[in-house]
């Protein structure tokens, strides 16, 4: 998964000049973007959690708006009922797939770090350092 943003948060050349650029216009937007710079990576998930939080607030004024947007035919109300409740299910399935595939991704990066970690603490033991001056003392 890929991210094609052109203002990433890291220290890039483009943050860093709008970090400066900001500072000099006005303070609090350079202050804003060093802020960027450093945690957002984690706005990612504080925006999926806000608009999960803001649906849930207002799902009962969509209902309340849509059970008053009737026209006046019920057959046709009716099946469109229908289609926005099938149409939901369908969103709250397509939420619990990403919510896996996050979980999934989550785990596949965890274990390759593990993987990560554990060939290089391999690496380091003394034994195996000095068997292999050991063999190359031998050579």
């Amino acid at each position: 998964m890929t991210n094609s943003a052109l203002l990433r948060p890291a220290w890039t050349p483009a943050t860093i000049a709008l970090m400066v650029i900001g500072f000099m216009v006005f303070w609090p937007l350079g202050l804003a973007m060093l802020a960027y710079i450093l945690w957002g990576d984690r706005l990612g998930e504080f925006k999926r959690d806000v608009n999960r939080a803001t649906d849930g607030m207002f799902a009962n004024c969509r209902r309340a708006s849509r059970a008053h947007a009737r026209t006046g035919n019920i057959a046709f109300d009716d099946w469109r009922e229908k289609e926005l409740e099938r149409l939901a299910e369908e969103r709250r399935k397509l939420d619990a797939m990403r919510e896996e595939f996050d979980e999934y991704v989550r785990e596949l990066r965890r274990a390759k770090d593990q993987e990560e970690f554990d060939r290089f603490m391999n690496e380091r033991k003394p034994g195996r350092n000095s068997s292999k001056r050991k063999a190359k003392d031998e050579d």
